[in-house]
């Protein structure tokens, strides 16, 4: 057996999905490395650690050393696609074997959202290098909810400017439960993912699930563009409140709602729906 046996390394491990999938490949019983941007970051129980900056090439060849297949998320960032570019680099230059990237839903390099034309440059440097991979495209997550949560506890609502147009939002351990599949099994070198809930769902359902787990009503609020930057600015850099107006606009258009089977048809378990996420963080919104 090579050095290379086995061996799996996860970018991201304390952010939403590196962390989830994390916990999925221990379960498994897979050796996993989780890596971290200091010595003080904390990995999920279970999994060995290395230290490694997205800006620090050699730190990277350090930790993708042995390594055979890898998860790739680098957190929120205007400088996501150079990071992102550096690791699928290096990775080849070191040899592993898979490469699972993290990528987004509606991903295309002409799009007029930010997010989606950096993850589809991603995606096309992966090819050039001829490296194995997976591409997995997540829609809008649920968990992303959860930066409304003082808001729904304080005031009994949240807003975006979304209207009533419908996303197939889906839960973060679903992306992670598609994600250990793909790296422990065989069959998915060369695939692509579209990962959905089972459903398209509007904000207003999705106050109407909240509402229910916490026992309180929940409001939503349909706001101009304008407005939800407003109350961002000074919260978010700026770049990160216009790439997300561009990301809502994307929703409200309508372009998010397609549903795709992937969760069912990968891990054997169907997707998680609006009220079981909701049911599951009901204390977070204050139930």
């Amino acid at each position: 057996m090579s050095e290379r046996d086995g061996t799996i390394l996860v970018t991201g491990a304390t952010g939403s999905t590196g962390s989830a999938l994390v916990r999925e490949l221990v379960a498994r019983g897979a050796p996993v490395t989780a890596m971290v941007r200091g010595t003080s970051s904390t990995a999920p129980q279970g999994a060995a650690t290395v230290v490694a900056d997205f800006d620090d090439a050699a730190s990277l060849a350090a930790a993708l050393r042995g390594v055979r297949a890898a998860y790739l998320v680098t957190p929120s960032s205007e400088r996501a696609q150079e990071q992102q570019e550096r690791f699928v680099e290096v990775a080849a230059a070191q040899g592993v074997e898979h490469l699972v990237v993290l990528s987004q839903y509606a991903s295309v390099e002409d799009s007029p959202v930010r997010f989606l034309r950096y993850h589809a440059a991603v995606e096309r440097r992966v090819r050039e290098l001829g490296v194995g991979h997976t591409f997995l495209r997540p829609n809008l997550y649920f968990q992303g909810l959860l930066a409304f949560a003082d808001m729904i506890r304080e005031q009994g609502r949240f807003m975006a400017p979304i209207g009533d147009a419908r996303v197939s939002a889906v839960d973060v351990r679903d992306i992670a439960a598609v994600a250990a599949v793909v790296l422990t099994e065989p069959g998915h070198v060369g695939r692509s993912y579209e990962i959905t809930g089972p459903t398209a769902v509007t904000h207003e359902e999705i106050a109407t699930a909240i509402g229910a787990a916490t026992g309180r009503p929940v409001e939503f609020l349909d706001v101009p563009p304008e407005a939800f930057a407003a109350a961002l600015r000074g919260v978010l850099p700026d770049w990160q409140v216009d790439g997300l107006l561009e990301d809502y606009a994307h929703y409200a258009r309508g372009e998010a709602a397609r549903v795709f089977p992937s969760v069912a048809e990968v891990t054997g378990t169907p997707a998680r729906d609006v009220a079981t996420f909701a049911r599951d963080h009901a204390a977070a919104f204050g139930g």
